[in-house]
């Protein structure tokens, strides 16, 4: 059995690779990556990052974005954020948004991965979840980058934020929000 016959043999079809991770399987990695890809069984998703195409009845399958986002990072700690999201929370946003933002403790800039544009952004510090809360604070913390008017958003956001569990509110401020958040929050935290 060749090489590049045994490395397919390892691939799972769904998974993303990072080139480092298949070359401890190969001896000419980057030729028999350039094969794999040819033969159609990887499909080059990013600089150094490879899939294993997923077949479906519709055609290939893309990868999961956690998946892909997770290997990019080489790290599963991130959060990802779609700002459609800020849509649930009834503030007034109604926007589309293509672009989630991935907070995480490694990479910043915006990235193209298969195909599609993420815009990674560090943070010292992450929630485990995805909570109404997180998102309300996430919301403030971007206001200015929003599409529609902030003077009309804010007022509703700060609503919704009164109607919210303060201490979860208030955690998701201390452990994610930032200083600006922190302002806008502070006369519904401490209100009695």
């Amino acid at each position: 059995m060749s090489a590049v016959t045994e490395l397919a043999r390892k691939l799972r079809p769904g998974q993303v690779y990072r080139r480092k991770d298949l070359a401890r399987w190969s001896t000419a990695v980057d030729r028999h990556l350039r094969q794999l890809v040819a033969k159609g069984r990887l499909e080059k998703v990013a600089n150094g990052l490879y899939m294993a195409p997923r077949r479906t009845r519709f055609g290939n399958a893309p990868a999961k974005p956690e998946k892909l986002v997770g290997r990019f990072l080489g790290d599963e700690r991130f959060l990802m954020v779609s700002p459609n999201a800020y849509n649930g929370l009834g503030v007034g946003t109604t926007q589309l948004h293509n672009v989630p933002v991935v907070y995480n403790h490694k990479r910043h800039g915006r990235f193209k991965l298969d195909g599609r544009e993420y815009d990674f952004r560090m943070r010292a510090t992450l929630p485990a979840h995805l909570t109404e809360e997180v998102l309300l604070v996430d919301l403030l913390h971007n206001l200015e980058r929003l599409p529609e008017d902030a003077s009309s958003i804010l007022p509703k956001a700060l609503a919704r934020a009164r109607g919210m569990d303060r201490k979860r509110l208030a955690r998701a401020v201390r452990d994610f929000g930032s200083a600006r958040a922190e302002r806008l929050l502070s006369p519904v935290l401490h209100s009695t």
